[in-house]
């Protein structure tokens, strides 16, 4: 995807035309500015509840119902007042950039405007603000990405990464890297697909300290990331995503997860959103489980075990 969110923390009411070849997206923002790479959670977040209908066999609609306070838990944000406050600004900023595009999806080449989501309705909200159930209608071009499967899942850490240019060059490196064991790009070329406005000798210095702590900390899920001494980026991956070299596909379509059996698994990962889990696990999996519900159950168990309740 072209860098459609702003890396900015303040703000941003630029306009942004990206060409190549004979394709283009422009991206204009509301009166509240673009919509912001944390302001994508919310979209990640509803994509995982199409994703985890579509692959348990249940209809999917673009109209997606969730509780305001699983949303917040799930994408790593906190619970309070500002929280809730923050929600609302994004689901604005969402509602409000509207995108131009001739970008192909589902096989369809069509020229057309839209917002991300094409609407969204607090259904209930208590009297100090909170936003108890919200609804949202996803546009066509994001549900149309999502029915023909042109999206990746992200690993649950990407909520961990709270500098918009760490969770892009993630994504990027998720797109591009994949499954792969190695992937370079060129710093000019990896600014420009991050939407970086910052001069090149700035955005050298982010990338230089992102390089220095990902040494230290290993932050960046699935894939370390290295600056060469000639501006290239190096990502390589860590083995934590299924089918790297050696392992076999699988296609997880056939598996059903029984009503009891996302019971069972939310009490084994309190607090985490099951169905992001459950990406996870039809990511790792290699072979039919014997027992689908007590393999998925164990999963979310040792999952919790590991990381604890969301941060």
């Amino acid at each position: 995807m072209d860098p459609i969110f702003s890396l900015s923390t303040k703000p941003d009411r630029s306009v942004r035309r990206y060409e190549h070849n004979d394709l283009f997206v422009e991206i204009r923002p509301s009166a509240d500015g673009l919509a912001t790479v944390h302001d994508r959670d919310i979209l990640i977040y509803c994509i995982s509840q199409v994703m985890a209908a579509k692959n348990n066999g249940r209809q999917v609609s673009q109209v997606i119902r969730f509780r305001g306070h699983e949303l917040l838990q799930a994408t790593n944000r906190m619970t309070n007042g500002r929280g809730y406050e923050g929600l609302k600004a994004a689901l604005e900023r969402l509602a409000g950039t509207r995108i131009t595009t001739n970008v192909i999806t589902g096989g369809k080449e069509i020229t057309r405007g839209f917002g991300l989501i094409d609407q969204f309705e607090i259904v209930r909200e208590t009297r100090e603000g909170r936003m108890q159930e919200i609804e949202i209608k996803l546009s066509d071009w994001v549900f149309n990405a999502v029915e023909y499967h042109e999206v990746l899942t992200l690993s649950r850490d990407y909520f961990r990464l709270r500098k918009p240019i760490e969770r892009r060059i993630y994504e990027i490196a998720r797109k591009h890297c994949n499954r792969k064991q190695e992937w370079s790009i060129s710093l000019s070329l990896l600014q420009k697909k991050c939407g970086a406005v910052s001069s090149s000798r700035e955005f050298r210095r982010l990338m230089s300290n992102i390089v220095a702590e990902d040494k230290v900390h290993s932050h960046i899920p699935d894939y370390s990331v290295e600056l060469t001494e000639d501006d290239m980026v190096v990502f390589r991956s860590r083995g934590t995503i299924a089918s790297v070299i050696g392992a076999s596909a699988f296609d997880t379509s056939a598996i059903r997860i029984s009503g009891d059996g996302y019971e069972e698994a939310r009490l084994a990962a309190p607090g985490w959103d099951i169905h992001i889990v459950e990406q996870e696990w039809r990511a790792w999996i290699t072979e039919m489980p014997r027992d689908v519900d007590a393999a998925f159950v164990g999963f979310c168990r040792k999952w919790f075990a590991k990381r604890g309740y969301p941060r």
